[in-house]
C-alpha cells in the first residue's frame, strides 16, 4: 500500500517535472501589459503589480513591478509552453482600505495580447483603473 504522503509527493514531483519539460519543448511566448492606477483621482504610486500565467494547478510568475510616482506601470514576461499563455495581472493595493493585508484585483489578459518569441513588440494597455472602485472578484491577500 502506498501512503498518502508518498502519493502526494509523487504527484507534486510529476507536476514540477511536466512543467519543466513543457517549458523546454513548447514555443516561447511573451506579453507586455501597461496601465495607470489611481486612487480617487490621485496617482497610486508604489503599488505592486505581478503578472502570471494562469495555470490549472498553479500559476507561473512571468514578471513583477511597482507603479511609478505618476501611477503608471509596465510589466513584461516570457515563458515557453506548449499551449498559449493565459496571462493575468494581479494588483495589490490599499486604496481606501485599512486592513492588515492588501486588496487584490485580478485583470485577465486576452490571448491576442500574447506574442510569439522572446519579446513582445506590442503591449496590452489596461487603461486607467481607479482602485477606489469595487471590482468583481476582488479579494484580500496577505502573502504575495
Amino acid at each position: 500500500m502506498f501512503s498518502i504522503t508518498y502519493i502526494a509527493l509523487s504527484v507534486f514531483f510529476l507536476i514540477h517535472c511536466s512543467d519543466a519539460l513543457l517549458n523546454v519543448i513548447g514555443s516561447t511566448q511573451s506579453v507586455t501589459v501597461t496601465g495607470k492606477l489611481v486612487c480617487e483621482g490621485q496617482p497610486a504610486s508604489g503599488v505592486l503589480v505581478k503578472m502570471y500565467d494562469d495555470g490549472t494547478i498553479y500559476d507561473s510568475k512571468l514578471g513583477s513591478t511597482t507603479t511609478s510616482s505618476d501611477g503608471t506601470f509596465s510589466v513584461s514576461g516570457t515563458y515557453t509552453d506548449i499551449l498559449t499563455l493565459d496571462p493575468k495581472v494581479n494588483i495589490y493595493h490599499s486604496c481606501n482600505y485599512n486592513g492588515p493585508c492588501s486588496k487584490k484585483v485580478t485583470i485577465n489578459i486576452p490571448d491576442y495580447a500574447v506574442a510569439s518569441g522572446s519579446s513582445s513588440t506590442d503591449n496590452y494597455d489596461i487603461g486607467t483603473l481607479n482602485l477606489a472602485n469595487q471590482f468583481s472578484g476582488e479579494t484580500t491577500d496577505c502573502i504575495h
